[in-house]
């Protein structure tokens, strides 16, 4: 009866949410209240809940501070000479700027935090995507699959976990994976090529305004990347959004991706001016640069990545203290701070609001035991005869179970189960924890994952729309290192 339920309450969230029947926070609060009074467990809903909240809140508040610190840190200029270098590889061409998605995407994602890679990626992509007309569920389906396949790194989290559980060395575990997830990188690049070469045949060849043709004789030509950023009207006549030269006008699928009108946020004639919303991106010449204090801001952020790598404070204590310094070096007056402070409030509320919301859903999933019987049921079915091929079986396990569950409860409350089965029948531990990894790059697009709404929030894309889209292309993804594993005899 859990399991029936737990999968009826978890279809019953996607279904609702990709429909646009009802908001996230509303889904992930209101349909566990439901399915836990049908399990006949009603009267422990409070305590549930609480209990999700209490193991969820150094996460929400580790986001909180996080966004603070990274979103000055954007502020000041720490990241425009890679937003710069990207930029210029992508000029006006969909395809150079989908694949640069990918490409600075899985080289922030070195970090090991997905919040992290997700800001930065949004605040260099978004005025770019916006500017051009592409459809901005490209941008975070690419960037949360290329996350995906970067999360495995020792310090990003499932690594530690599957060692941990199963007892044996993260590196014994990572190493031999590097081939296989070069494979999926490689992999992920090519899927952007191919997303980008779509978008281009949808909204043609753009040239941008100011191209030198344009200029008057004698005037220099401004950067390509400030004049992607500038914020001047589409309208005027250094503004426009670019001119089309050929090109079709859509493919008429349902895709977002495809069709303007699936995705209005890719439609320029829906938004006329990318920078209507607030959303200012990396303007070169924003007033809170902070130029002579680059060398001490970079410092304090390689400083803060090595304290975390090496676990000197938990987390949210590292970012907490991280925030303050940065506040008060590069903006010592205190109008200055509560106006950076004010400029970050509304990704601070929407991705706190979202794991608060996330902890009543895995708070009813565990407090229930429909996670565990759901786990139980999964393992149960797997055929006898499928014991010596345990590794494929935890590979192919790992797509649906960590999108379904957190990190924590797949690879501690099923793996161990998983080792044991393929030890009865020869399988090494280490195969079986290198197989539970390949399903990252879908779990970066679960609806438990607390960073996925930092970057849709970001990015203003439905939750909806961007697990339609990235659901499909992220499950490839994890298939592909999963056989690039097992070709290279390292699952």
């Amino acid at each position: 009866m859990l399991t029936f339920l737990g999968f009826a309450m978890i279809a019953t969230f996607l279904v609702l949410i990709m429909m646009k029947k009802m908001s996230p926070i509303a889904a992930l609060v209101l349909i566990p209240a439901l399915f836990c009074v049908f399990a006949g467990k009603g009267a422990h809903l409070g305590d549930y809940v609480i209990d999700g909240v209490g193991k969820l809140a150094p996460t929400a508040a580790m986001l909180m501070f996080a966004i603070v610190y990274f979103g000055v840190m954007i502020d000041v200029g720490l990241f425009d000479p890679i937003v710069r270098g990207i930029l210029r590889f992508c000029k006006a061409d969909p395809v150079r700027v989908v694949v640069g998605t990918a490409v600075l995407a899985a080289i922030v994602s070195l970090d090991g935090d997905g919040s992290t890679t997700f800001m930065i990626t949004v605040s260099a992509m978004y005025p770019l995507y916006k500017r051009l007309g592409l459809s901005l569920v490209v941008m975070t389906g690419v960037a949360a699959t290329a996350n995906g396949v970067m999360n495995t790194l020792p310090w990003g989290g499932p690594t530690a976990r599957a060692a941990t559980a199963l007892k044996v060395d993260a590196s014994d575990i990572f190493v031999p994976m590097i081939p296989a997830l070069a494979v999926g990188l490689l992999f992920v690049f090519g899927l952007a090529y191919v997303l980008g070469l779509k978008e281009r045949r949808r909204i043609g060849t753009l040239v941008m305004p100011g191209d030198d043709a344009e200029r008057p004789a004698g005037e220099a030509a401004e950067p390509a990347e400030e004049r992607l950023l500038v914020a001047t009207a589409p309208g005027s006549a250094t503004g426009s959004a670019g001119s089309r030269t050929g090109g079709g006008s859509g493919s008429g699928t349902s895709d977002p991706a495809a069709d303007p009108a699936a995705d209005p946020a890719a439609d320029p004639a829906a938004d006329p001016s990318p920078y209507e919303d607030g959303f200012q991106g990396l303007d070169p010449r924003r007033a809170t640069l902070r130029p002579r204090l680059y060398w001490f801001n970079a410092g304090l952020t390689v400083a803060l990545l090595a304290a975390m790598i090496m676990e000197l404070l938990p987390i949210p204590v590292l970012f907490l203290i991280g925030a303050a310094l940065a506040l008060t070096v590069n903006f010592p007056h205190m109008p200055d701070q509560k106006a950076r402070i004010a400029a970050h409030a509304d990704n601070v509320l929407n991705v706190a609001g979202m794991v608060f919301a996330a902890a009543v859903f895995t708070g009813v999933l565990s407090g229930t035991g429909m996670v565990k019987h759901m786990a139980d049921w999964l393992v149960g079915v797997v055929p006898e005869g499928m014991g010596p091929h345990m590794a494929l079986v935890t590979g192919l396990l790992s797509l649906p179970l960590t999108y379904f569950m957190s990190n924590d409860g797949f690879y501690f409350g099923v793996l161990p189960v998983l080792a044991e089965a393929g030890a009865a029948h020869g399988v090494s531990p280490l195969e079986i924890a290198r197989a539970a990894l390949v399903g990252q790059a879908l779990h970066m697009s679960s609806p438990l994952v607390p960073a996925v709404y930092v970057l849709v929030g970001m990015a203003k894309v439905e939750f909806g729309d961007h697990t339609r889209f990235t659901v499909k292309w992220a499950a490839l993804t994890s298939l592909v290192v999963l056989g690039a594993g097992m070709l290279f005899g390292i699952i």
